[in-house]
């Protein structure tokens, strides 16, 4: 299959038309759908769509990623088609409208191509608390795909697709790229607009490409960046052309020391990172181990703030505006009962819940204001150590991917994300990009964070990564 643009834009120029490359995709979908990576394949718009785009490559006036077949999160809005967060409360629900981020992608001639399979309202680490079951890993079925972007992942991973969104709420993108041997990008808070994103925690969530390629993942968010009028967190600072940028001969790399000091870090996942340090000493730059005595603090910051925006967004779903109404329910107080008990899943609620105990009276102090201040705390120390150094190194996950069902305690499973948080607490971007196979087989990948608004230098940076051996 085809597994980047480059493929694809040879393919189109030794004569094949994006309507085959569609069917071809469509074929493989078909074949490897006990991935379950998708929820929902859009065939007829996509064979309609790639029509079109066939007609303006004969006329010349075709957009950047013609050809391109994109999946996107089914917690991204798309005009006229279903959208649902993997969830029941939102069964049967159709899009009023299209998405900033999908829009721009759409207007350079993207085709997509359906909505894959997320942990439901993007709350989960490995897919499996999605309502349409636990999406597989491409690379070993027994495993995880990571989550909550893990059809997202897998598809891209498995030739479903040639790329993919996903959203980032605190390792989203990342850990599942990880998982898959994926590129996988969270971009500064408001590079992208968040206009069509169905919300978990508005502070937090961004949303991001996956691709098998370094240069596909930095075009898709060249075109996805740049101000929105629909969002006002998005920022107006103007978009380079990413990995345009030239790199200072001698760079300084930070290195998180607590990062190798966690319980349950793989030793593989240790190792490999030191010959990564250890090839970037030998040619010249200046790599070191930095305190960031904060790291335990992460995790539990990341989920007394983020439960309380869900707890605020999720209200709207109420039972009486749109989507599931339980047919049980008589009265006001009883649909609203029945209906959110009825329509989210078991982790949704019991985010849910911990986030209307944190933002309650008498508790409100205590833990939302102080994880507040904690945040701040983090950001002025990530800002400390981005203003002596470059980029900051760190492993993506603790480990490669684990088994389906194989994390049962929900503290163990957001322990998951100790390493991807940092990077949506502080609002920094950051990257994961493959770094090489463990002797179980599976991919596992090495995270940058790069200070805010430099996705150029991240991406220079990861490129020069790849090509340091």
């Amino acid at each position: 299959m085809y597994r980047t643009f480059g493929e694809v834009k040879a393919q189109l120029s030794a004569g094949k038309s994006v309507v085959s490359i569609v069917e071809d995709y469509l074929t493989e979908i078909e074949k490897q759908k006990d991935l379950n990576a998708f929820v929902e394949v859009f065939r007829e718009t996509a064979l309609e769509q790639a029509q079109k785009i066939d007609e303006k490559i004969k006329s010349g006036t075709a957009g950047r990623l013609a050809g391109v077949v994109l999946g996107i999160k089914d917690n991204l809005c798309y005009k006229g088609h279903k959208v649902s967060a993997a969830s029941k409360i939102l069964e049967g629900f159709e899009s009023l409208f299209t998405g900033t981020a999908v829009q721009r992608l759409l207007d350079e001639d993207v085709v997509v191509i359906g909505r894959l399979n997320c942990d439901e309202f993007a709350m989960g680490s490995s897919n499996e608390t999605s309502l349409f079951g636990t999406v597989k890993n491409p690379l070993d079925t027994t495993k995880v795909s990571g989550g909550s972007s893990g059809g997202s992942a897998a598809a891209v991973a498995a030739g479903l697709c040639t790329a993919s969104l996903g959203s980032d709420t605190g390792g989203s993108i990342r850990q599942p790229a990880s998982f898959t041997g994926t590129y996988g990008v969270k971009p500064t808070y408001g590079r992208v607009s968040r206009h069509g994103l169905i919300a978990y925690a508005s502070s937090f969530d961004q949303i991001g490409p996956f691709a098998n390629s370094l240069e596909d993942t930095a075009l898709l968010l060249e075109i996805m960046a740049g101000k929105d009028e629909f969002d006002s967190t998005a920022s107006s600072k103007e978009v380079p052309n990413y990995l345009d940028g030239i790199l200072p001969q001698k760079l300084k790399i930070a290195v998180l020391k607590e990062s190798f000091e966690t319980k349950g870090i793989d030793s593989e996942v240790v190792k490999k990172t030191e010959d990564v340090i250890a090839d970037l000493k030998s040619k010249g730059h200046e790599v070191e181990l930095v305190s960031f005595p904060y790291l335990e603090y992460v995790v539990p910051t990341y989920y007394v703030l983020t439960t309380a925006e869900s707890s605020s967004n999720l209200s709207r779903f109420d039972g009486v505006h749109f989507g599931y109404r339980s047919p049980d329910a008589k009265g006001v107080e009883q649909t609203y009962k029945k209906s959110r008990s009825e329509g989210f899943g078991k982790e949704v609620k019991r985010r849910i819940m911990a986030g209307t105990f944190v933002l309650s009276h008498g508790y409100y102090d205590a833990y939302y204001t102080k994880a507040q201040k904690v945040r701040r705390v983090l950001q002025n120390r990530t800002n400390e150590i981005l203003e002596s150094f470059d980029f900051i190194l760190l492993p993506t996950t603790p480990s490669t991917a684990f088994e389906i069902g194989g994390v049962k305690d929900p503290i163990q499973m957001y322990l998951q994300d100790i390493f991807t948080v940092h990077a949506n607490l502080t609002g920094h971007p950051a990257i994961s990009i493959p770094v090489g196979n463990h002797s179980n087989g599976l991919p596992f990948g090495l995270q940058i964070m790069a200070k805010p608004f430099d996705e150029n230098g991240l991406f220079n940076f990861a490129s020069y990564l790849e090509n340091l051996n």
